[in-house]
């Protein structure tokens, strides 16, 4: 994960469900090119919003088996609004199936009520180290970071 766009992971159903938000700042960079008439967050941020919190769920119910989760395939996306400044996107994954390295999902990101985006998308999980075993103590290192994002993630979940 080359940064991490959610803003905090509300709930979990480890195998079945995550919720997470992304809350859209004015401050955040790219909109001052998207659109500078009328910023809102670009259609590509809420499908990576969408694969990250599979991607979550993933992690979390598998306990970190791998250090690589990425999108295989995204389909039937449909965005249905925008996402402005001042806003918050929640984003609700739920876990269809799993038939070995790909698990399938469908999403949901809402503002308040509205549906801004939905669709379903697949993810493949894998370490690195099962293309080359050398890559081992890469594959734990990431591991571990990735935990300590989640620990940022979850905080205000865990003190429920």
């Amino acid at each position: 994960m080359r940064f991490c766009l959610l803003d905090r992971i509300c709930s979990l159903e480890p195998g079945v469900e995550l919720t997470a938000v992304k809350n859209v700042s004015l401050a955040e960079e790219y909109l001052a090119d998207h659109f500078p008439e009328f910023p809102v967050l670009p259609g590509v941020f809420m499908l990576e919003a969408a694969t990250q919190s599979a991607a979550w769920l993933v992690r979390m119910s598998e306990d970190y088996a791998h250090s690589m989760i990425v999108l295989q395939e995204a389909k039937s996306v449909k965005f249905t609004d925008f996402v402005t400044p001042g806003n918050t996107l929640r984003m609700r994954v739920e876990q269809l199936k799993r038939e070995g390295a790909i698990t399938s999902f469908k999403f949901e990101g809402k503002v308040g009520e509205r549906t801004c985006v939905s669709g379903r998308l697949s993810v493949e999980c894998f370490n690195l180290a099962e293309e080359d075993p050398s890559l081992a103590e890469l594959d734990k290192r990431m591991i571990a970071q990735q935990r300590g994002f989640q620990a940022i993630l979850t905080r205000e979940m865990n003190q429920k």
